[in-house]
């Protein structure tokens, strides 16, 4: 493994990250899902890792639980990336008290990834760190990512101590968001947080893995 100094000289294992924006918008539309998630990427990036986004309304991801399923389906390209990346971030707005359906079909999508083992017998997303970023104008943020989150553990993500940021604005409200004119404490420090403990677990996994099923 290739080691990387830090801004202290010590070393440690390069990372990378990939945030999945499950907003129901299509791009170019502004998305308050992909701010959120942005917002963890630079954080991410102070603590050196490397990011890169996708907004999965953007592809033609078929419903399913395969790893492929059939012709037109983009999914697996996405798949690509999620497995070439330690850390996960997946961004979801609350629709009704619920993540997004562009979420739950990600988390359905990779359903598949439990059955698919590395050559130690151990799930191929074992290993790997998830945390998430959730934004609406109603209350369930912490019904939205405890949903994540389980799904996530049982897929074999692993989640950081306080791994969810989030922003909630006044209920039946009309301000997203995007519209802020500037991120609240509470949010920016919180997003610190999460991106900080994220890195840390995803550098230790890399040194130390997890142990083989078999």
């Amino acid at each position: 493994m290739t080691l990387v100094p830090n801004s202290a000289g010590e070393s440690r294992p390069p990372l990378t990250a990939l945030a999945l924006v499950c907003t129901l918008k299509d791009s170019p539309e502004r998305s308050s899902s992909e701010l959120l998630s942005q917002q963890v990427l630079d954080e991410l990036e102070l603590e050196g890792v490397s990011g890169k986004l996708v907004r999965v309304s953007d592809f033609d991801v078929h419903p399913g639980v395969g790893t492929d399923e059939g012709e037109g389906d983009q999914w697996p390209g996405i798949r690509d990336r999620v497995a070439g990346a330690d850390i996960l971030v997946l961004g979801t707005p609350i629709w009704l008290g619920h993540m997004s359906s562009v979420a739950q079909r990600t988390l359905e999508r990779l359903n598949a990834e439990m059955s698919v083992t590395d050559e130690r017998e151990r799930p191929v997303m074992l290993g790997k760190v998830a945390v998430a970023a959730v934004v609406g104008n109603e209350d369930g943020a912490h019904k939205v990512s405890a949903d994540l989150f389980q799904g996530l553990d049982d897929i074999g993500f692993s989640i950081p101590a306080q791994g969810v940021t989030y922003w909630t604005g006044e209920a039946m409200g009309s301000t997203d968001y995007r519209d802020l004119d500037t991120v609240p404490d509470s949010v920016e420090s919180t997003t610190a947080a999460v991106a900080r403990n994220a890195a840390h677990l995803a550098r230790l996994l890399a040194m130390e893995p997890y142990p083989p099923y078999a």
